[in-house]
């Protein structure tokens, strides 16, 4: 999460220019180019904002479901599985595996023992 909020405010700093620039060159009243330059911001960092806090390149995406069966104890319980991280890829799974809370945990160990970043 640390990442995101990093990027985010690097991110936010980048808007600086947009208003900088939008201040000196446009003609109107203050008012006027202040709602401009938010206005042309908002048009190019919503993307931005959406890549950062989507992407899975700074977190991992989880499928919770409820009450699963184990795949790997076989209790009944909140079920977890992994689904995407930097170099993870199950989106496509046709079989997903979810897991309990404990198993989930080492099967984590386990894909992090492997070099999966999560």
């Amino acid at each position: 999460m640390f990442k995101k909020y990093l990027m985010y405010l690097i991110r936010w700093q980048l808007s600086t220019p947009i208003l900088a620039i939008c201040m000196y060159y446009m003609t109107f009243d203050v008012t006027t180019k202040t709602i401009l330059a938010n206005l042309i911001g908002g048009l190019i960092f919503f993307w931005v904002d959406r890549y950062i806090f989507k992407s899975t390149i700074f977190s991992a995406l989880w499928e919770i479901k409820e009450e699963i069966v184990c795949v790997d104890c076989g209790t009944v319980s909140k079920g977890f599985r992994l689904v995407k991280t930097k170099n993870y890829d199950r989106l496509e799974d046709k079989h997903p595996e979810f897991r309990c809370e404990t198993c989930s945990k080492k099967k984590l160990e386990q894909l992090k023992a492997k070099g999966i970043h999560v």
